[in-house]
């Protein structure tokens, strides 16, 4: 072949591989991401699970991964709690048994105030002797939300079309216990009378007491306290009298678990941080210039400018203080309101849980799929009569995820920040103690957390002696996603691409950073 003809078939059959690799490349038919996608999947399902990966999957598309460990209660009371597995309304698989229903705060014959539980006993790898206690916050909002979206057996998630197998449920780890508490929280029952955290730990405490008599098998175990948001302020002070008052529970309290919590005061995690925050993420909030250099003027005159840089370092130089006069904000100085009316205005759909949810506003069961709530199918889940009958839950009550009413008397929660107050004395007594924060949460912020932490004294020390290394959460099969850093008994968490619910938005992280925190993986 002539050298001419010899290059021009060469080149020929160069590019007809180039256009072949390239039509691969962007193939976009239903097939062909199908397959890429699963070749994902197992890909990333093997690095996770190991070699019994295909099974694993193909057991929990069956429903089998609802077996749970037997468990039996001796007390004839225990039987009226009990809920059939396989009779969960628009639930199609065996969720196993469990217990639920409302149970008093005290064993006063005139007591009226009633605490909603759901109880769940371990899946077949999970622990008998310990018991992990989950709260929502609020105040005022159902743990039915954590046990239905994000750590509980089964999960019908924001946007999901039915109930499946919740592969990453913390039952997983050990039993469950969801309280929806304080009292006018969900179907719990009665007046509220709680003044202060010291009155919502003193009912819980009374309310779990009253638990341990009907299914008194559970005494002995090891306990765990969890919860988000303003479970910030729940968990330290019902830990912190648990501690004070070791003989009220006949359970052994080892450990809390703190995710994107309220800690401190209200202008150091929702104002000092949220300018920078904006910054860091400008292209997903997509503010104009104009509106980014009013930003930076207020962040300046309201002493918020620059904070993190002067004062938040490793260790603290000494307290951090106020960046003005007021725990909230000063006059002229509320940039976290500024920046949401903002960002709704340009997205309707911003989502201050995680800020990445664009339009539409996924459906939601438990109706309120992301800033505001939306009742988009009527009646919501557990207002159904039917799910209310399968749990024992009072028929007569209008359930809501997030409650109208105050469950505080008076001027509400009269309760100082717990890192100011009970947090240090319960990361001391505890065994292991773990503050969580999802990056992409707007309603909480990470940097202030990181504020609380390095103004909060414990062990001796006041905040952490080193700086949290960039990258240093390192979670299994996955990779790095997000940071960590630990000294004296507390391990400090910020998980990249999670918001506000954890759990829900990054469970097989929650899943690694409480098998840490109960003492099933040395590392965290």
């Amino acid at each position: 072949m002539a050298p001419l003809l010899r290059s021009l078939a060469v080149t020929g059959l160069l590019c007809a591989s180039f256009l072949s690799d390239l039509v691969a490349a962007r193939e976009t038919s239903p097939r062909a991401i199908a397959a890429k996608r699963e070749a994902a999947v197992n890909g990333w399902d093997k690095a996770k699970h190991g070699p019994d990966a295909a099974g694993h999957l193909e057991r929990l598309a069956k429903g089998q991964a609802s077996t749970v460990k037997n468990i039996t209660f001796s007390n004839p009371e225990a039987s009226q709690f009990w809920v059939d597995g396989t009779s969960i309304p628009l639930v199609d698989f065996d969720v196993g048994p469990s217990w639920s229903g409302l149970i008093p705060i005290s064993s006063a014959a005139n007591e009226t105030r009633k605490l909603f539980f759901w109880f769940f006993p371990p899946g077949p790898e999970g622990s008998l002797d310990d018991l992990i206690f989950w709260t929502n916050g609020g105040p005022g909002c159902s743990s039915l939300e954590g046990s239905f979206q994000e750590n509980g057996p089964f999960t019908w998630a924001v946007g999901q079309a039915v109930p499946t197998v919740n592969e990453y449920s913390w039952t997983n780890l050990s039993s469950m216990l969801f309280v929806e508490q304080p009292v006018g929280t969900g179907f719990s029952q009665g007046t509220p009378t709680a003044r202060d955290e010291n009155d919502v730990a003193a009912q819980l405490v009374g309310f779990m007491e009253q638990f341990l008599n009907i299914f008194s098998e559970l005494k002995g175990k090891n306990l765990y306290l969890t919860g988000e948001s303003y479970a910030g302020m729940y968990v330290p002070y019902i830990a912190n009298y648990i501690y004070e008052n070791p003989t009220a529970l006949d359970l052994n309290l080892q450990g809390i678990w703190v995710s994107d919590p309220v800690l401190g005061w209200d202008v150091v995690q929702g104002q000092i941080p949220v300018v920078d925050f904006v910054h860091k993420y400008e292209h997903v909030f997509a503010f104009n210039q104009t509106f980014m250099a009013q930003l930076d003027a207020v962040a300046e005159k309201c002493n918020y400018a620059g904070y993190m840089d002067k004062y938040v370092t490793y260790p603290p130089a000494g307290l951090l203080p106020l960046p003005g006069k007021s725990v909230e904000n000063d006059r002229g100085c509320d940039v976290w309101d500024k920046v949401f009316d903002e960002a709704v205005t340009i997205n309707p759909a911003f989502n201050m849980y995680r800020i990445f949810d664009t339009w539409p506003v996924l459906w939601d069961v438990l109706g309120f799929p992301g800033s505001f709530p939306q009742t988009q199918v009527s009646p919501l889940y557990f207002d159904r009569e039917d799910v209310k009958k399968a749990i024992h839950a009072p028929v007569n009550v209008s359930w809501e995820e997030c409650s109208d009413g105050n469950v505080f008397v008076g001027r509400g929660d009269t309760s100082l920040p717990p890192a100011m107050t009970v947090l240090p004395n319960v990361i001391e007594k505890s065994n292991r103690s773990v503050i969580v924060h999802g990056l992409a949460d707007f309603i909480l912020l990470s940097d202030g957390a990181r504020i609380v932490i390095q103004n909060m004294t414990w062990d001796g020390k006041q905040g952490f002696q080193t700086p949290i290394a960039n990258d240093s959460f390192i979670v299994d099969g996955v990779g790095s996603l997000g940071n960590m850093h630990q000294e004296r008994g507390l391990t400090y968490y910020e998980v990249a691409l999670s918001g506000h619910m954890v759990p829900g938005f990054s469970p097989v992280a929650a899943l690694q950073i409480m098998s840490y925190l109960m003492g099933f993986r040395a590392t965290p």
